[in-house]
C-alpha cells in the first residue's frame, strides 16, 4: 500500500475511532498534498508525499518552539500530539552516522570538494534518503564534510 492510500485509510480509521487529533493532521498533509498536485498538475511520487509530510513536521516543531518560549502548554501538548501523528507516516529515521556514511558515499561519487559543490550533492542525496531525515539534518552533514 502506497503512503497516500496509507494516509486516506489512517483518516477513516480516526473517524471510526473519534480521534481529533490524527483526524485533523493527516486530513492537512492530505490537504498539502492535494494542493501541491493541482497547483503543478502532477500525481506525487512517494518521495515528494515524504517531503509534504517532513514539510508538515518542521512547521509542528516550530510551533512547539514558539509555544514553548510563550508558556503554552496546551498548544505544547496539541503540537507535540501531531508531531507523533506524523512520525508514523514517515519511515525509520536515519542516525547521525548512518546519515553521514550515505554522505561520504555521494560526496566521493560526486567528486566533490568544496562547499560550491553541495548542491550536486543534495541532488543525488535526497531521493536516497526519502523521508528518513529532515532537510536541515542532511545539508548540515553535507556541509560538515565539504568544509574538510
Amino acid at each position: 500500500m502506497d503512503i497516500k492510500s496509507k494516509l486516506e485509510n489512517s483518516v477513516k480509521d480516526a473517524m471510526r475511532a473519534g480521534d481529533d487529533v490524527t483526524r485533523r493532521t493527516v486530513r492537512m498533509v492530505l490537504a498539502a498534498i492535494k494542493q501541491v498536485e493541482v497547483d503543478q498538475r502532477v500525481t506525487l511520487d512517494e518521495t515528494a508525499i515524504f517531503a509534504i509530510i517532513q514539510k508538515e513536521l518542521k512547521t509542528r516543531r516550530e510551533a512547539l518552539d514558539e509555544a514553548g518560549h510563550a508558556n503554552r502548554t496546551d498548544l505544547i501538548a496539541e503540537s507535540d500530539a501531531e508531531i507523533k501523528v506524523l512520525k508514523k507516516f514517515l519511515p525509520e529515521e536515519l542516525s547521525e552516522n548512518d546519515l553521514l556514511v550515505m554522505a561520504k558515499e555521494v560526496v566521493a561519487e560526486v567528486g566533490a570538494t568544496s562547499p560550491a559543490d553541495m548542491g550536486k550533492v543534495m541532488k543525488i542525496l535526497l531521493p536516497r534518503i526519502q523521508g528518513r531525515a529532515p532537510g536541515d539534518r542532511i545539508s548540515k552533514a553535507v556541509r560538515s564534510l565539504l568544509q574538510r
